[in-house]
C-alpha cells in the first residue's frame, strides 16, 4: 500500500484526515475489516482507482476491528462500505464490493475537472487581488476547455475591472459565433460597445446638434446613448437606443435591440422603464 493517496485512519487523525481534507476535495473512506474476503479483494482495486485518479481523491482506510465506534458513528453495519466526504459530510456511499464502472460514476459526480478546477482557482485568486496571476490561470481554464463561455465571460470582466476594455472586447469578439451568442457574453461585449464608443464620443451638446440637424445619423445616436449610460442617465440612453432600433435595426448589430435588452435584464421587468420601453421595444421588431 505504497501510495501517497491512500491513508489509515486512526482516532486521532480521523478528523482531519477525512473531515479536513473533504474541504478540498473528496475523500472515499473504506471502512474494511482484514477478516472478510470482499474486503481483501475490493480494497486493491480501490489503491490502483486512487492511482489513477493521481490525487484527484482521497483514499481513507478505516479499518472496522480496531475503529469500531467511528464505524458506528457513520451507520456502518456491514462491509465492505465505502463512504464519500464532500464539505465534511458523506454525499455518497456504496455497499459491498460494487464494480469499477460503479464507482467511476459515483467520483464524475464529485470531481472537477482539470479545467473547472482550474476556472475556480482563478477565480479564488482574483478575490486575493492577484489580477495577474488570475488572468494566467483563466487564460489556461480556457485552453483545457475551450467551449465554456464563462471562462472567458469571467477573463473579460476581470480585463474590465483593470480597465483593458479594448482587450476584453477583443477577446470576446474572437470567440465562435455559437459562444458569442451565449446572452452573458453578448451582454458583455454590449456593455463594452458603450464603454469604448463613450470614450471618444464628442461632448452631449454637439451629438444634440448633428441629430437636431440629420435625424437619422445613427451614429450620433449611438454615441449620445453610450455617453448617457456612462452618465447613468438611463432613460434619455434607451430613448435614443429604441430611436437607433427603430430607424434602422441591423445598425452596429443590432446595437439598438441589443442595448435596450441589456438594460430590461439589468433593471428587472418591474423597473418602471423596462415596463415603458419593452412594449415599444417589441412594437417596433414586429
Amino acid at each position: 500500500m505504497a501510495s501517497r493517496f491512500v491513508l489509515e485512519a486512526s482516532r486521532e487523525n480521523f478528523p482531519q484526515l477525512v473531515l479536513g481534507n473533504s474541504d478540498k476535495g473528496p475523500v472515499l473512506t473504506y471502512f474494511w475489516t482484514p477478516k472478510a474476503g470482499p474486503c481483501m479483494m475490493l480494497m486493491p482495486r480501490l489503491i490502483k482507482l486512487a492511482e489513477e485518479y493521481s490525487g484527484k481523491f482521497l483514499l481513507v482506510l478505516v479499518n472496522t476491528d480496531e475503529l469500531g465506534a467511528i464505524a458506528r458513528e457513520y451507520s456502518v453495519t456491514s462491509v465492505p462500505t465505502v463512504k464519500f466526504f464532500r464539505n465534511g459530510k458523506v454525499v455518497h456511499t456504496i455497499h459491498g464490493a460494487e464494480s469499477d464502472a460503479s464507482f467511476h460514476q459515483a467520483l464524475q459526480r464529485f470531481i472537477a475537472s482539470d479545467a473547472e478546477a482550474a476556472h475556480v482557482r482563478a477565480l479564488e485568486t482574483q478575490r486575493r487581488g492577484d489580477a495577474e496571476q488570475a488572468r494566467r490561470q483563466l487564460a489556461e481554464a480556457a485552453l483545457e476547455d475551450p467551449e465554456n463561455p464563462r471562462i472567458p465571460a469571467d477573463l473579460a470582466k476581470l480585463l474590465m475591472a483593470e480597465g483593458e476594455y479594448r482587450q476584453a472586447q477583443d477577446l470576446l469578439s474572437a470567440l465562435p459565433v455559437a459562444m458569442r451568442a451565449d446572452s452573458e457574453i453578448e451582454r458583455l461585449l454590449t456593455h463594452l460597445d458603450f464603454i469604448l464608443t463613450a470614450q471618444t464620443a464628442p461632448p452631449i451638446a454637439v451629438l444634440t446638434q448633428r441629430i437636431a440637424a440629420e435625424p437619422n445619423d445613427l451614429t450620433a445616436r449611438h454615441q449620445l446613448a453610450s455617453v448617457y449610460l456612462l452618465a447613468d442617465d438611463l432613460e434619455n440612453a434607451m430613448a435614443q437606443l429604441l430611436e437607433i432600433a427603430q430607424r434602422d435595426r441591423a445598425f452596429q448589430q443590432e446595437i439598438g435591440r441589443r442595448g435596450l435588452v441589456a438594460l430590461f435584464d439589468m433593471l428587472g421587468g418591474a423597473h418602471p422603464l423596462t415596463a415603458r420601453y419593452r412594449p415599444l421595444l417589441t412594437s417596433v421588431l414586429r
